[in-house]
């Protein structure tokens, strides 16, 4: 990642453990912190804890409770908080839902990295 994340914690919001990996990888590589939540509620739950937490990369498929519903409560506590959906879904429509939830921006799966860099770049500096 060109961009350095030093002192950013980013909370990622995924069930697939080896999506978690990847951007995991990718976040700390840029001198970045992560917290893993791999469904909403405990997202939320974090959230709720950690005051630190600069940014949400938000699954928009998740069980029990999908990533738009959990980006909704989320801005309904954090309102200011910017989270960035990532998708496999590509579909204008079901994109839009996500930006209209509250997401700042979105990510196609599978996630170009440098495409990610430029978001979180734009976003946190």
């Amino acid at each position: 990642m060109s961009v350095n994340l030093f002192e950013k914690t980013i909370l990622v919001v995924e069930d697939d453990e080896r999506c978690w990996y990847l951007l995991r990888d990718v976040i700390e590589f840029a001198n970045g912190r992560t917290i893993w939540a791999d469904s909403g509620l405990k997202a939320i739950e974090i959230l709720k804890s950690n005051q630190a937490i600069a940014l949400v990369l938000m699954d928009m498929q998740l069980p029990f409770m999908n990533g738009i519903n959990t980006t909704k409560k989320i801005k309904e506590i954090y309102p200011r908080l910017p989270i960035i959906a990532q998708t496999a879904f590509s579909d204008p429509a079901f994109l839009q839902d996500c930006i209209s939830a509250g997401c700042i921006n979105y990510v196609l799966k599978p996630i170009d990295i440098g495409e990610l860099e430029k978001k979180i770049e734009k976003i946190l500096h």
